[in-house]
């Protein structure tokens, strides 16, 4: 074996090690779970059934999905709640790489990270899911009974989970956009109305047709897109910022 394909079997080898490490994370938080797995369905469950009309509820179209919905959602929530562990063993697979200052910047990324798909998935949960199921229940034509299944909804609440965790992240997005150098803070600031315009299409998408639930979203994710404009002055060079304007201004 070469010399330089030492160091790449070096690699895979650790690579393999936090990977293995990451599946026993999620294995050990499932089987701690998996006892409680119809609790947690029923928490998950609970913004629909809050607004179910009286002597309605919920239902299961097939034989075995009492058994394996609840089943299926302890898997998805064990690895949330393994994130953090998930994402230190990232961090420790790519750190040595990286230069001391390298490591200061981020870090902070990577806690902050988890912490905002936690708050947008709680935010989904807490905000949009009652105004959601509240829109489709009060909706439903005269003579038709609203029984969902459980399958379908729990198909559906965690779509909208990774779909309001992931746009919590556009702070984190926005910092490695421009400690990349792909484009400026000053750049960003210059596009601020068509970002306005992009979150509330975005909000259009993922909420009823109502301008209240968008605007509740809407106004979160700018809110972010703020707060990642204001912190990327911390990770980009004066004189990078400089160089990539000019550049711009030739092109």
């Amino acid at each position: 074996m070469s010399q330089a394909e030492q160091p790449l079997i070096t690699h895979l080898i650790e690579l393999r090690t936090r990977l293995m490490r990451a599946l026993a994370a999620i294995l050990l938080v499932f089987l701690a779970l998996i006892y409680f797995s119809n609790n947690i369905y029923d928490f998950v469950a609970q913004p629909l059934l809050s607004q179910l009309p009286a002597g309605t509820s919920m239902i299961a179209t097939d034989v075995a999905t009492p058994f394996i919905t609840p089943i299926k959602l302890t898997l998805v929530v064990s690895f949330f709640v393994a994130i953090p562990y998930l994402l230190y063993q990232a961090w420790a697979f790519i750190a040595p790489g990286l230069y001391q200052h390298e490591r200061r910047l981020i870090m902070p990324l990577v806690a902050s990270s988890a912490v905002l798909f936690y708050a947008g998935m709680a935010f989904a949960y807490y905000v949009v899911f009652p105004l959601v199921f509240g829109f489709f229940t009060s909706t439903a034509p005269a003579g038709v009974t609203v029984a969902t299944d459980i399958a379908s909804y729990l198909d559906f609440v965690l779509t909208l989970f990774f779909a309001f965790g992931v746009a919590f992240e556009i702070p984190v997005a926005t910092i490695l956009l421009c400690w990349t150098g792909v484009t400026t803070p000053k750049s960003l600031r210059e596009k601020r109305p068509y970002v306005i315009v992009g979150v509330f299409v975005v909000g259009m998408l993922l909420t009823p047709p109502d301008v209240f639930s968008q605007t509740l979203l809407a106004i979160p994710m700018w809110a972010l897109w703020e707060v990642g404009l204001f912190f990327a002055r911390f990770y980009v060079k004066q004189e990078d910022e400089e160089q990539q304007e000019q550049a711009d201004g030739e092109s």
